[in-house]
């Protein structure tokens, strides 16, 4: 460890003289958003990066409640909801007018099965869109949906570009911030209106030239992503601030269920007791994450707060896997990103495993080869956390046999009537008592099943140049803080 400070000293020092533009809030990523299109993203960067360009209909405040955004609502009745449209908010970034013509096209566009978004199954409740005029439209439902208010923050996109390849090259939202180059790939520049504080995106894969370009003033922002001997290395450098916040971010690993392998139980259980999460959190993650059951945490209004733990028992690890009629050692097929402390994470994993009778073939790929694997279900086991989730509708696009990818996000291939009937019995009900109920029995009916394994919440850390003043870390990790944050005053 001390030769890896040394080797990042020197090159910290021997670096060539570059001069920034000062104007500029250079923000460092780990990777890129793979669309600028609300309608499809899903990867946790474009999802941030889409908040800050477009608006949606409603929110969600600190207490997962939904709440107005572009729009207020009144129900009429079980399955009709009137929208009206605010006054403030509603210029497009190429000066045109949002109305409910755009409300309409945007829904109109997800819910057509032949555009395959992966936003659809969980719209699938609206039966009819009707607009009433410019500044007013109407939701009707083919069933009684609770939750459906909150199920209406996809971005607003022009009806008059809608074409998804016009959108993603050159996308034009409501947000407070726009578009203002991506002519390459591993750079993104977007201005925020208020005050056309231009804010530049770089593709940073590598943790370590991160830190390098962070304390040569290259960069002025790096969120997460950071090992925690950079870190501790981190808080002892004078140029930089350091923040630190609970996360509700669920990490986790998956599995492909039509695998001879990982669809056993049994091995998914074995797994499981093999994992000295604990101690992952403590020596590999610096304490910072905290245990998980569950999507939700036993404070949400669904989460469970009888669920137990997996704890480590790696001698029932190796019982579990000495009942399994396959050959020893197994073999598995690991997928991660090339993210290097991903890496890490997974090469303790991948350690852990192998103590318990299960070899380990580790394979980290760039985020798009990755990341397209898994939607594609190619591969047997993975990790991956899911972000920003505020409702359990949730358990549908993961979870229900209908909601394979590109169309949602069962990614694993679960097919379990159990799963199937608890989801749509949930969403049938019209009591939130009831759902919550419904929503409790379904995560512990996953706890047994296992088709992911729950790991952590990873908390949130910003490191910033002392130039740089008021951003806010999210819960859900979001770049919101990026509307607030200036450069201070010299």
């Amino acid at each position: 460890m001390k030769l890896y400070f040394v080797c990042l000293f020197c090159l910290f020092s021997l670096s060539a003289c570059y001069t920034p533009d000062e104007t500029v809030i250079r923000f460092g990523l780990s990777a890129m958003p793979i669309t600028l299109d609300p309608r499809f993203a899903t990867d946790a960067a474009s999802v941030r990066i889409n908040r800050l360009l477009y608006r949606g209909l409603t929110d969600f405040n600190d207490n997962f409640e939904p709440i107005p955004d572009l729009a207020h609502w009144q129900q009429i009745d079980n399955t009709h909801y009137l929208f009206t449209l605010a006054t403030e908010g509603r210029n497009f970034h190429n000066g045109n007018y949002l109305t409910a013509y755009d409300v309409k096209a945007t829904y109109d566009f997800v819910l057509d099965e032949k555009n395959a978004s992966p936003h659809r199954s969980g719209l699938e409740m609206i039966d009819n869109i009707q607009i009433l005029d410019n500044n007013r439209i109407e939701f009707s439902l083919n069933k009684i949906d609770p939750l459906f208010v909150g199920r209406l923050g996809i971005g607003i996109v022009s009806a008059q570009y809608s074409d998804q390849q016009i959108i993603n090259k050159n996308p034009i939202g409501s947000g407070n911030f726009k578009l203002v180059d991506w002519s390459t790939p591993s750079r993104l520049v977007i201005q925020r209106l208020q005050d056309q504080q231009p804010i530049e995106f770089l593709e940073i894969k590598d943790m370590t030239v991160r830190v390098l370009k962070l304390l040569r003033h290259e960069l002025d922002i790096v969120q997460n992503d950071l090992s925690p001997e950079i870190i501790s290395w981190l808080t002892k450098r004078p140029e930089v601030r350091i923040s630190k916040a609970k996360g509700s971010n669920f990490s986790y690993i998956g599995f492909q269920l039509q695998d001879p392998i990982t669809s056993q139980l049994v091995i998914r259980q074995a797994i499981a007791y093999a994992l000295n999460r604990q101690e992952i959190i403590q020596y590999v993650m610096g304490d910072a994450a905290q245990l998980v059951s569950a999507f939700f945490p036993p404070t949400h209004w669904v989460g469970n707060p009888d669920l137990p733990s997996y704890t480590y028992q790696p001698e029932k690890a190796r019982q579990l896997i000495q009942q399994m009629q396959l050959s020893q050692p197994i073999h598995l097929t690991y997928k991660t990103s090339n993210n290097p402390f991903r890496v890490r994470l997974a090469t303790v994993i991948q350690q852990q495993l192998k103590e318990v009778g299960i070899e380990v073939d580790l394979r980290s790929y760039d985020w798009g080869t990755f990341y397209g694997d898994i939607k594609a279900g190619n591969f047997q086991m993975y990790t991956l956390a899911w972000v920003g989730i505020k409702m359990p509708d949730i358990f549908r696009y993961a979870f229900h046999s209908t909601a394979i990818p590109p169309v949602g996000a069962n990614r694993g291939r679960v097919n379990d009537p159990v799963i199937d009937q608890l989801i749509e019995q949930a969403e049938a009900s019209p009591s939130l008592n009831e759902q919550q109920k419904l929503y409790r029995q379904l995560q512990a009916y996953l706890f047994e099943q296992l088709p992911y394994i729950p790991l952590w919440y990873e908390d949130n850390i910003l490191v910033t140049n002392q130039r740089i003043e008021g951003y806010q870390l999210a819960i859900d990790g979001n770049y919101d803080g990026l509307k607030t944050v200036k450069i201070r005053a010299h």
